[in-house]
């Protein structure tokens, strides 16, 4: 492939983006949806998160964006970001985030239900704050995992009005996960964001950075392992994280080089891991095999 096909190719990857992020929000909110509940989510319960992680993510987006709009002039991949380019004002871009963190918040209400209510500040703190922890975290990638995971102690306090330690370890787990993806995203802007001065995991890790990767992933896999022997899965979930861990080592094979087309590639990939494990977790609390 020449270099004009890879730049074609790599142009395609930055437009399914944010359809990924949604997805990799989704994914850890479904495995407290299905673990917290025994495979059997709230129907009620099921749609609110659904549609909240669609509002929350596009709120963060945006907030994100604001966050780095003085950053992303710099940036290849994101200096036409519509705030960066003028074609939305700052104000413009406040009131949208404000806008869908309030229609998410009020979704919620009529569970009823004081600590999912509790829950969802502490959740719409995490993704305002994120953006602006790249100035002073050396690894903000393990912040976004909490961000990104707080749909599982909100899905368990939905269904059972406790959030059990469980709950925390499925966390833990999205948290490693999200430290491996978001520095194979992290490792295409690296030469960009040494120049502007922005903290990512990419830059810590340095020349350590592939090995770093697939740690996270190993230790989110023994997390995810603990959480089924915990809860007494199934072979069905091993087998999910089996293929998970298949997902992991292909990604070894994009990111090795350090290519930036390939780590992105690698990074929305991470969409059929998430997949995986959640496959594992649906099948093994099938009643068939409970």
């Amino acid at each position: 492939m020449n270099l004009r096909d890879r730049l074609t190719e790599y142009e395609k990857l930055m437009r399914l983006d944010k359809p990924i992020g949604i997805l990799l929000l989704a994914w850890p909110t479904l495995w407290g949806l299905w673990l917290s509940s025994a495979g059997s989510p709230d129907p009620m319960v099921f749609w609110i998160f659904a549609l909240g992680v669609v509002l929350m993510r596009s709120a963060g987006c945006v907030i994100n964006d604001y966050a780095d709009r003085n950053f992303d002039r710099h940036v290849e991949r994101t200096k036409n970001r519509p705030l960066t380019a003028g074609r939305v004002s700052e104000k413009e871009a406040l009131i949208l985030a404000a806008t869908l963190a309030l229609l998410a918040f009020l979704m919620i209400l009529p569970l009823g239900n004081s600590l999912l209510i509790q829950l969802s500040f502490a959740a719409a703190f995490l993704a305002a704050s994120y953006p602006f922890t790249k100035r002073f975290f050396a690894i903000p990638q393990a912040y976004l995992g909490i961000a990104f995971g707080f749909g599982i102690p909100m899905s368990f306090a939905a269904h059972l009005d406790a959030v059990p330690p469980i709950a925390w370890w499925l966390m833990a787990a999205n948290v490693f996960w999200a430290i491996a993806y978001d520095t194979e995203y992290a490792m295409v802007d690296r030469a960009d964001d040494l120049k502007i001065g922005i903290k990512t995991s990419a830059i810590t890790f340095g020349r350590f950075d592939v090995l770093a990767v697939m740690l996270c992933y190993g230790i989110a896999l023994g997390l995810l392992a603990v959480v089924g022997w915990k809860l007494h899965l199934g072979w069905p979930f091993y087998l999910g994280l089996a293929a998970a861990a298949g997902v992991a080592g292909y990604h070894y094979t994009l990111i090795r080089g350090r290519e930036p087309d390939r780590c992105f590639k690698a990074f929305l990939h991470n969409n059929w891991f998430g997949a995986a494990v959640f496959a594992g977790i649906a099948a093994s609390l099938l009643p068939v095999w409970r």
